[in-house]
């Protein structure tokens, strides 16, 4: 999502459900959707941040489902705000939220209810970047923060055993995995208004 509105996308809607994402296409939006992984037939776009890197998706407003993440989004709705992050805004995201006067609940998403490590990573590396303005609630975010800095010198390397990266392998997806480990390609903030996922 980080790279589909850094790369011009106007709007994302997060759906849980695949049925009602698939109606927006009647509605003029584009759908993008996985389910373990694999594009969804029939969508015009997967989860792959360079599918949303095609001139034609720049300016259009994008309905999505994945197994994991749109879910995670759904259920982070009663919340202040709903800030999406990942490696490739990390230091934009830290810094809107140092501006904030919210307490900060790092939301991974990971893999059917179950731990996942580039999310968990992404979770240290957020928590180290936002010291010392914020300190560490419970001992979860510590241990995230002490992951990511044992393993970020070799990051690419490391979550390639990780058993998302084999799924991924499995279906013949590559490249996604290290670009979505690269640090700071964007300097966006997407954010959740009303229902959908916009640039702030």
């Amino acid at each position: 999502m980080t790279a589909g509105i850094a790369n011009g996308v106007k709007s994302i809607i997060p759906f849980s459900d695949k049925e009602e994402c698939m109606l927006m296409a009647a509605k003029g939006y584009l759908t993008a959707g996985e389910r373990n992984g694999k594009k969804i037939d029939g969508f015009d776009l997967g989860n792959s941040p360079f599918d949303y890197m095609q001139d034609f998706v720049k300016g259009q407003d994008v309905a999505v489902t994945t197994t994991n993440g749109t879910v995670a989004i759904e259920k982070s709705k009663g919340a202040v705000e709903v800030v999406i992050g990942s490696f490739l805004n990390l230091t934009a995201v830290a810094e809107y939220l140092k501006t904030q006067k919210h307490n900060v609940l790092i939301l991974c998403a990971g893999w059917k209810g179950k731990v996942n490590l580039e999310d968990s990573l992404f979770a240290g590396a957020l928590t180290a970047a936002l010291k010392p303005e914020f300190e560490h609630e419970c001992d979860a975010p510590m241990l995230a923060e002490t992951s990511y800095n044992e393993i970020k010198k070799d990051i690419v390397a490391r979550v390639q055993s990780s058993s998302h990266a084999k799924r991924l392998n499995r279906l013949n997806v590559h490249k996604d995995i290290e670009y979505c480990l690269k640090h700071d390609e964007f300097d966006v903030v997407p954010v959740l208004r009303g229902e959908a996922i916009v640039r702030l």
